[in-house]
């Protein structure tokens, strides 16, 4: 399984950014598509999760009502629009696929097997 992410890049508070990541060879009947973020000194943290089949997605409280993460799911493949961004949003962004994963272990990062490259979102004041 691979993941390939991209977008993501620059933008001002308030502004918006998508990015997107495609995963190939990931043929669980049931997945789960996952963004994380790392910013400079800290942890790896959830953002948002996304269910195949169903749809059902989680956001961290932070992101809430900011950004929306979907999915075309016959692809393979996640969208997170992220609007109103403000400089806490700046971070390394990564994509993370799993299979059958339970909603309370959706959050946890160590429950995914399969992880991208990354792709840097920084917004400035």
């Amino acid at each position: 399984v691979q993941l390939q992410a991209s977008g993501g890049g620059s933008a001002q508070a308030g502004g918006s950014l998508r990015v997107s990541c495609v995963a190939s060879g990931f043929t669980a009947s049931r997945r789960v598509m996952a963004w994380f973020r790392q910013a400079p000194g800290k942890e790896r943290e959830f953002v948002s999760s996304i269910t195949w089949p169903g749809g059902s997605t989680l956001y961290a409280d932070s992101v809430k009502g900011r950004f929306t993460l979907s999915s075309d799911g016959a692809k393979n493949r996640v969208y997170l629009q992220m609007n109103n961004l403000n400089p806490e949003d700046t971070a390394v962004y990564y994509c993370a696929a799993g299979g059958g994963l339970i909603a309370s272990s959706r959050r946890d990062k160590s429950q995914y097997s399969y992880w991208g490259q990354g792709t840097q979102v920084t917004v400035s004041s």
